[in-house]
């Protein structure tokens, strides 16, 4: 670790506390939006598929505002000023959430939409801009990087969700708030580890920049969008699949799974948390495999690990239709808790094998002044995701738990096949962008 560059903590620890801001939210947002507008904890009373919906449009605009982000980013601003930016407006976004009022509600999740959108994609690039091209130390940088996201994950819906759900939501909504200030503390303390990283660039006197922005892309340059356009209809899928976590899974976990611990019901807002605690804890065992996968000369491209990843995660829900079985079959109606825990490894699992390497594939084929306008198109990507995942959810209000449970294995383990039977052509496509780190490092 002490061969990366001192910025990356920096980016890591500022990461780590939007995250925790925003994984709080996502804990409790549709919990509190069933909840009923009655009683000592006062919720809106919405219905489970409106809440769903909400859930879907909210967690769509958040990532779908990266692509005014990076292209404020990249045109005029520059990456550092806009993640500054986005950190103050989630920090106003969770303040006002904080306030009991439907007009204070909605004010809230659009000022968290616009700030996630300037910082997300932006803090994201200046990790890649780091390293130096053909940096073997890239791939690592991300991965770390990828932990600090998911130790705010973890801890996020443990606090904010326990706190929400047991005291008072409008409280957990503020904690999120004061976790996005010390972020904002942090990146505001180490910019002096961050010069001449995420800078805006410089106009001279012609009116041009010192980087010709405005010359045509290459044939190679072409080639390589066209991959990475492939690649976030991978993003889009497996994140269909995975953010059913925060809304079907957070909701079913709620209702139809036996919280009950040593006599002790657990919030089900605090199961948010598992599969961050299996990031963390698998993180670097996974990345291992992969190293010593690729030092025996198997395949190990970014396109075989989003592909295998796809088909992991989606194995997952299997465990989910076992638990629809499960209960069916109990007295209760309810299910054991290990079949979650079951699904959330797998998940986890797949998304170690394909979400850090994606960043890190952006930073690699996407064209130097297109940089944060490509990893703003992923964000975005990322958001119709999770508006698949929206409109997934509501559909098992119809088609029930079970049916949603295994056709989302289904589409996933299919999609993962047909990738891999195209990947010797998309490789191509690519021209050698991470063989070139490879030569460049031996």
């Amino acid at each position: 670790m002490k061969h990366h560059p001192k910025g990356l903590y920096i980016l890591f620890f500022t990461e780590l506390w939007e995250r925790f801001s925003y994984y709080g939210m996502r804990a409790i947002l549709v919990l509190y939006v069933i909840a009923s507008a009655q009683g000592q904890n006062p919720g809106l009373g919405w219905a489970e598929e409106d809440a769903l919906k909400l859930y879907g449009w909210y967690t769509m605009l958040v990532y779908l505002m990266s692509i005014p982000g990076g292209i404020l980013a990249d045109k005029l601003l520059g990456q550092k000023k806009m993640v500054f930016i986005g950190g103050l407006l989630i920090i106003a976004g969770q303040f006002v959430l904080a306030i009991d009022s439907i007009i204070a509600f909605y004010s809230g999740l659009g000022l968290i939409i616009l700030g996630v959108g300037g910082l997300k994609p932006n803090i994201s690039t200046m990790v890649g801009g780091l390293y130096k091209e053909g940096d073997l130390m890239r791939d690592k940088g991300f991965t770390i990087f990828y932990i600090g996201i998911n130790i705010g994950a973890a801890t996020a819906p443990l606090l904010v969700g326990w706190i929400g759900e047991t005291i008072g939501w409008h409280i957990g909504f503020s904690l999120a708030g004061f976790g996005m200030i010390l972020g904002q503390a942090v990146y505001v303390w180490g910019q002096k580890y961050l010069k001449g990283i995420g800078d805006a660039l410089a106009p001279i006197k012609d009116g041009t920049t010192k980087k010709n922005t405005h010359a045509p892309l290459t044939k190679i340059e072409k080639d390589r969008i066209v991959v990475l356009f492939i690649s976030f209809l991978i993003v889009i899928m497996f994140w269909g699949a995975y953010e059913q976590a925060g809304g079907l899974l957070n909701i079913y976990t709620k209702e139809k799974l036996n919280r009950i611990v040593f006599g002790w019901e657990i919030p089900a807002s605090v199961f948010q948390s598992l599969p961050a605690i299996y990031v963390i804890l698998l993180g670097t065992i996974v990345a291992t495999f992969w190293v010593k996968w690729q030092e025996k000369g198997r395949e190990s491209s970014s396109l075989f690990k989003m592909a295998v990843g796809i088909m992991i995660m989606g194995s997952g829900f299997l465990f989910m239709v076992c638990a629809s079985l499960d209960a069916a079959a109990s007295a209760d109606g309810k299910a054991a808790l290990y079949w979650l825990f079951g699904a959330y490894f797998l998940h986890v699992v797949g998304e170690l094998c394909a979400s850090p390497v994606a960043l890190s594939f952006i930073t690699k084929l996407a064209p130097a002044k297109y940089g944060s306008i490509m990893m703003g198109i992923y964000f975005a990507m990322t958001g119709l995701g999770n508006k698949l995942a929206g409109l997934i959810g509501e559909a098992a209000a119809d088609a029930g738990e079970k049916t949603i449970f295994f056709g989302i294995t289904f589409f996933t383990v299919g999609f993962g096949i047909l990738l891999l039977i195209f990947l010797k052509r998309l490789k191509a496509l690519t021209h050698g962008a991470e063989d070139i780190r490879l030569q460049e490092a031996a």
